[in-house]
């Protein structure tokens, strides 16, 4: 019972440290030019779409049918950013993205994710320059095959 209780008190407390903050392109940039790393989680068609930010871990969570293999995911993602560290989530619209930053902080313990709350169509809409997917840092369309 006493080990029960210390657990659900760690939990909490950790949870209480958790942080998801919703940003803009303009605090993406910043952070970006701090080495903070940024995981685009969209599809591989949608990367081809916009192009990326520079910079970017091509990392999708959601597939075409909106399925997804977290624990896969997350493993990859552990290879970008730990835990203890922080990192930013991009999606199309900042939809994806703030679910899956939600998911990082209360579940896999991770202390802070930026989730860029508008997504790459803000960056583009502020005139953010974007490239290429092949010239992105990493790139993992479906994670439990990479």
């Amino acid at each position: 019972m006493r080990a029960w209780l210390m657990a659900a008190l760690a939990g909490l407390s950790f949870s209480a440290l958790a942080d998801t903050v919703d940003i803009d392109a303009a605090t993406l940039e910043r952070l970006r030019a701090e080495g903070v790393p940024v995981v685009d989680i969209r599809t591989a068609p949608e990367w081809q779409q916009t192009g990326i930010v520079p910079g970017s871990h091509l990392l999708t969570f959601f597939d075409a049918s909106g399925e997804a293999e977290p624990e896969a995911w997350l493993a990859r993602l552990q290879a970008i950013a730990k835990a203890g560290q922080p990192v930013v989530l991009i999606c199309r619209s900042g939809n994806r993205s703030a679910k899956v930053s939600r998911f990082l902080t209360e579940n896999a313990g991770y202390a802070r994710v930026y989730n860029v709350g508008g997504g790459i169509r803000d960056w583009l809409k502020d005139a953010h320059p974007v490239v290429q997917p092949a010239q992105a840092a990493s790139t993992c369309a479906r994670a439990s095959t990479c």
